[in-house]
């Protein structure tokens, strides 16, 4: 039914316009980004073969968001160990959220081990999105809970222009997917994501920390060079709002300029079919050594490399765990 309204949208196109999508529809069978299924409509898959992102409604309740935050507050106030959890703070953030003598938490990652926030990971309306881009079988290899501060003045809230393309050493790019998901109400004055649509067709840039005046948070880094005129588009959110988007697409987000800070949940997937590859002698030599050197302080280990990071992180949310 959705393809049949779909089509008659075409129809009614004028001109160019109605041609250029024809060929598109036309071209979805062999479409790069997207798997044909019943879940995505005809322009739902057009949208994310030229722009590189899907935003999807509502599509995680407010319950379970408020179950999310709940979660995160029992880290803060520091009421539960999270095996492998790594805490990371804002740094120019004198006082915390839920924490007042300590520099406010601005993010979690990899919160594989903390049951009751993975479970976004393995949320069915989720994964049956997530699906559409990977494949059956599916890894959640990087988990974010985002809790951006407000600015203090010194603009450190920002998140460079950036590719999450930089921080993994698996591909293929075509075959990952983050989920990113508003726990409250998201848009420009908090700090919105800000992505270039259609960047997600160009390749993997050089990425590095931006030289910023006030300070740039530890492993914030930013695409070296990229088209400052390029068409922007400000993703403002509901709660519950689902973003979904390609590893090559490029995006930020802007400072947060009110009193609050604005949360969100995601989730980086893989196709279990993909594979690691070695990053020396790549742009991404940088991150990885820099991953490697945390990696070795915080387990006290010599010889981990950048892919057995994200081996130990990775875990199978559907299908059979094939190769990662």
């Amino acid at each position: 039914h959705s393809q049949a309204q779909s089509l008659i949208t075409f129809i009614t196109l004028s001109g160019t316009e109605s041609n250029k999508r024809l060929s598109h529809c036309h071209s979805l069978a062999v479409s790069r980004y997207s798997f044909d299924n019943d879940l995505l409509s005809t322009e739902q898959r057009i949208s994310y073969e030229e722009d590189g992102f899907l935003l999807i409604k509502g599509l995680v309740s407010g319950e379970d968001i408020d179950r999310f935050r709940a979660a995160f507050e029992r880290i803060c106030r520091r009421e539960v160990q999270v095996p492998g959890l790594v805490v990371m703070r804002d740094v120019s953030i004198a006082k915390s959220e839920f924490v007042p003598d300590q520099k406010a938490i601005s993010k979690l990652q990899d919160f594989q081990e903390e049951p009751e926030l993975f479970r976004y990971c393995g949320l069915p309306q989720i994964l049956n999105y997530v699906e559409c881009f990977t494949g059956p079988n599916i890894m959640a290899m990087h988990t974010m809970l985002i809790n951006k501060p407000p600015d203090t003045g010194n603009k450190t809230s920002r998140h460079p222009m950036h590719q999450d393309l930089h921080y993994f050493p698996f591909r293929p790019a075509d075959r990952i997917v983050c989920s990113w998901t508003a726990m409250e109400k998201v848009n420009r004055q908090n700090g919105c994501l800000v992505v270039l649509p259609g960047s997600h067709h160009g390749t993997l840039k050089e990425h590095d920390y931006p030289e910023w005046e006030g300070g740039v948070n530890k492993m914030y880094h930013g695409v070296r060079d990229h088209d400052p005129n390029h068409p922007r588009v400000h993703l403002e959110m509901e709660k519950g709002d689902t973003v979904f988007f390609h590893p090559l697409l490029i995006h930020g987000s802007g400072m947060n300029q009110t009193q609050g800070f604005r949360k969100a949940i995601s989730c980086h997937y893989a196709s279990a079919d993909c594979y690691y590859i070695d990053v020396r002698g790549t742009t991404q030599e940088n991150i990885g050594q820099e991953v490697k050197e945390i990696a070795a302080r915080k387990y006290a280990v010599d010889d981990v490399t950048f892919e057995d990071t994200w081996a130990v992180r990775g875990r199978l949310v559907q299908g059979d765990r094939t190769n990662l």
